[in-house]
């Protein structure tokens, strides 16, 4: 029973990790864009000279997008494969399933942040150069 409540743990971790890797996609590539298209230009240039660690963020993108994408396909696999049970007790599968849907919510959610992020990041300006070409 504690390696079931040691593995929940563990799989809990992994899903707010993905999240917050997710969510530091939308900070360091999707808000700026979004200021600058809003008009707010001096707010982007406020932020980075308050925050300067979204200039570091905004140079390793690569490094993000890739460490989170990972994160996104490892937590998917965990959620997602085949073979996972919950125990047979009542009380414990009960925790066990509504665990997995939490883990299920939080998942898809970064994934749709991921996802956001990313168009932000590496889609948005090829399309539009290619719209304006």
């Amino acid at each position: 029973m504690t390696d079931i409540r040691t593995f929940r743990t563990s799989q809990n971790k992994l899903a707010w990790l993905t999240l917050l890797m997710s969510s530091s996609t939308l900070i360091c590539c999707a808000l700026p864009i979004l200021l600058v298209f809003l008009g707010m230009g001096t707010t982007v240039a406020a932020l980075t000279s308050s925050i300067p660690a979204l200039i570091t963020l905004s140079q390793h993108k690569i490094w993000l997008f890739g460490i989170s994408a990972l994160l996104l396909l490892v937590s998917g696999w965990l959620l997602y494969r085949s073979g996972r049970t919950c125990p047979t007790d009542t009380h414990l599968g009960s925790l066990c399933q509504q665990s997995q849907k939490w883990n299920s919510r939080i998942y898809w959610f970064a994934l749709g942040v991921w996802s956001i992020g990313f168009l932000a990041a590496y889609v948005a300006l090829p399309v539009r150069v290619w719209l304006d070409g």
